[in-house]
């Protein structure tokens, strides 16, 4: 009877400790509200331009220089640093493997950032990077990239990032039903 005493208190002792471990592994679900500091002063909208048109040699806006960035220093979350999490975005390619892969890219919360619009505030773009990299045939789908955040700026030709992350999960976002 003491055995049997004593290999349940064990085995409820096993549970319990083992829950917090694989509650670990779960990555903390971000909104981009998430990434912005509470204490940020309000984005004021930007007042130029999208682009350039006077160096527009047609009306094609695919050609025209790329458009601003308004913050690209924003301030950001440093208790984010490290945390594994998971963020819905579009993927803004900067680099395509031999095999259709997108492999470095940009996730941003909304579709067209970068590309026909203005960046968004550098707090609200994380560079991201990828091995196996994922095959983007539609740019408008939007992902969920998982891994661990860094707080770390980082400039590309589109815009500057003010985290970057080791996707280590990417896979397609689907509303729930």
């Amino acid at each position: 009877m003491k055995n049997r005493v004593l290999g349940a208190a064990l085995l409820a002792l096993s549970v319990v400790t083992a829950t917090p471990l694989w509650a670990a592994d779960k990555p903390r679900e971000l909104a981009w509200q998430d990434m912005i500091p509470a204490d940020a002063p309000p984005e004021v909208p930007q007042m130029t331009p999208l682009h350039d048109l006077s160096k527009l040699g047609s009306t094609d806006l695919e050609s025209a220089p790329a458009a601003r960035q308004s913050l690209p220093d924003a301030p950001v979350v440093k208790a984010l640093d490290g945390q594994h999490v998971r963020l819905p975005g579009y993927i803004v390619p900067l680099e395509v493997s031999e095999e259709g892969r997108t492999t470095e890219f940009l996730l941003v919360p909304y579709f067209g950032a970068c590309i026909h619009v203005p960046p968004p505030p550098s707090n609200q773009i994380v560079h991201v990077t990828s091995e196996l990299g994922v095959k983007v045939d539609e740019l408008y789908q939007p992902y969920w990239i998982e891994g661990d955040m860094q707080v770390k700026q980082s400039t590309s030709d589109l815009a500057d990032a003010g985290y970057s992350m080791a996707a280590q999960k990417i896979y397609v976002y689907e509303l729930p039903e």
